[in-house]
């Protein structure tokens, strides 16, 4: 087991990482995750923003080694997670979870709520029977679901109610980190803001970590505290939540801004740009930028060559943008 002599404050630390799939019948591959490198600071939640199918799914299974990187290096609190075997990967899940995006699909629907929530605490021999039913309860009663829940069935609750079930699931073994996929997508308006504040209060109570994987920006807005924007595979921004969405640089992400549904008047239409057009195949990405064939304020140099990431820092507070804008 490998340790990371320079990580003291970073809980997550990825370099590199790349995840390619095979295209069947062809010498080609879907470059699903290219050259991604980000940091997460113990007790923060880092949103992971960015149209479907730009690969913030693949790169959150591929942190968790649900999916093998083709390349790159992942740190856990300073543990090579990369580079860990089937017997010492398994103990470190313990401190990496999941918080899935269809939760009912992956409740078993045989097993009582129970059952469901005490089932890590049984796969990592943790207490026996009484004290695995007594963590069920706390853990219940930590979701905000009633000690009856656990003799029910998960087709008897609502969508948020699952969420909740889900969510205790995955807190149970007290992980480190939790990689929250798209958690609230598939509720009402109304029942998603009831389950961020659940995971903020349970960030603060617990000290976890979150990486939170998402489309919508105005929920990013309201649960992170840093912002890593993904297109194409690629990390094109990063930068503090309060930066970004005050002083966005990248274009795409100033796109992605304009998107926003608000009810402010002074946001007049145009005056940010709007995103047209579809992202381009990401079995042949194209060269240079990979933003470039709709960005409108592409230039010459951006067909040609990959921007290397700029970067501005003060107080603390580091921005950084893939663009030739700022170079």
């Amino acid at each position: 087991m490998t340790h990371d002599p320079t990580m003291t404050h970073d809980l997550l630390k990825v370099e590199g990482l790349r995840k390619y799939f095979p295209v069947k019948g062809s010498p080609r591959k879907v470059h699903a995750v290219e050259d991604v490198s980000l940091r997460l600071r113990h007790g923060e939640t880092l949103g992971v923003v960015g149209e479907s199918g730009c690969g913030k799914s693949t790169l959150g299974r591929v942190i968790l080694r649900l999916l093998a990187p083709t390349e790159g290096r992942i740190w856990l609190d300073g543990v090579d997670v990369a580079g860990l075997g089937p017997r010492q990967l398994r103990a470190a899940r313990r401190d990496m979870q999941l918080i899935f995006q269809d939760v009912y699909a992956s409740l078993d629907k045989r097993q009582k709520v129970g059952q469901i929530i005490a089932e890590p605490l049984t796969v990592h021999g943790v207490g026996d029977r009484k004290a695995r039913r007594e963590r069920v309860m706390e853990l219940l009663g930590m979701v905000g679901l009633e000690p009856s829940a656990a003799d029910q069935y998960p087709h008897e609750f609502s969508g948020g109610q699952r969420q909740r079930i889900g969510i205790a699931r995955a807190i149970a073994l007290s992980p480190k980190l939790v990689v929250a996929d798209e958690p609230v997508s598939a509720l009402d308006v109304s029942i998603q803001s009831q389950i961020l504040n659940l995971l903020v209060d349970l960030r603060k109570q617990l000290g976890l970590s979150y990486l939170f994987i998402s489309h919508d920006m105005a929920v990013v807005e309201h649960i992170c505290n840093r912002v890593a924007v993904m297109y194409l595979g690629q990390i094109v921004e990063t930068a503090p939540v309060e930066d970004l969405f005050s002083g966005p640089r990248h274009p795409y992400t100033r796109a992605l801004l304009a998107a926003i549904p608000r009810p402010d008047l002074r946001r007049r239409r145009g005056e940010r740009p709007l995103l047209h057009g579809e992202p381009p195949n990401p079995e042949t990405p194209p060269p240079g930028c990979r933003f470039h064939p709709r960005c409108p304020q592409a230039m010459a140099v951006c067909r040609s060559t990959a921007p290397p990431e700029y970067s501005a820092e003060g107080a603390g507070r580091f921005h950084g943008v893939k663009c030739h804008l700022y170079g």
